[in-house]
């Protein structure tokens, strides 16, 4: 399938007008001791997380503005949805990403630099709907948004969906993302995002990038 915008990769990522937007690659969620190991071990095995690291290290040697999509909750609950078994469940898991805690901080060996922004949120399902993502975007004149992390079965679709539905153009790096059961991912790809993304590697990212530095 063609990609869904008409303009090329490289015109895509101008780094002049690109962002890269990490979800949820945190320690709590993909790290060796999370709340969801089956998670952190497809994010891991399927090296997704390593490309999400490459994608952040390059985009630190690029004028491209890195956002970090941290979900966490309170210890008191307050603010946090009831409203999903997702969410019940989530209480009842042994690692809290709880504010403040080593659950939140951004999960190795993805680099976080001074000049990154960490937009955390405490309830819903997108890293972007209800928060200040979009306003940020904005003021940083961005109309491409490259999207990775996890998990592909809830997280980045709502991501990719809430972009497009914002005006953005949505790329996805689809070895840069992951979910359960590890087959789940490049189905979701295939069959969903593809039809409003323009689906590509992390390696293709990386090189649009160093094309556009380098011209």
């Amino acid at each position: 399938m063609p990609p869904y915008d008409r303009r090329t990769l490289p015109e895509l990522l101008d780094p002049a007008t690109c962002a890269l937007l990490t979800v949820e690659c945190q320690r709590g969620v993909v790290g060796p001791r999370g709340a969801l190991p089956e998670l952190a071990a497809a994010a891991r095995d399927s090296g997704a997380l390593d490309a999400v690291a490459r994608l952040v290290s390059a985009a630190h040697d690029t004028p491209v503005q890195v956002l970090h999509a941290v979900a966490e909750r309170r210890a008191d609950g307050r603010g946090s949805g009831r409203n999903a078994r997702l969410f019940r469940a989530a209480e009842r898991l042994p690692v809290q990403q709880l504010t403040g805690s080593e659950a939140v901080r951004i999960a190795e060996p993805v680099p976080v630099a001074p000049e990154d922004l960490i937009v955390r949120r405490l309830h819903g399902l997108s890293p972007i709907a209800g928060t200040d993502v979009d306003a940020l975007l904005r003021n940083l004149g961005c109309r491409t948004l490259v999207i990775a992390g996890v998990s592909a079965n809830v997280a980045i679709p709502n991501a990719v969906f809430d972009a497009v539905n914002l005006g953005y153009t949505a790329v996805v790096p689809a070895d840069a993302i992951a979910g359960v059961p590890a087959d789940y991912t490049p189905a979701m790809v295939r069959h969903t995002l593809a039809l409003v993304a323009t689906v590509t590697t992390a390696d293709e990212v990386v090189a649009g990038w160093r094309g556009a530095r380098a011209r």
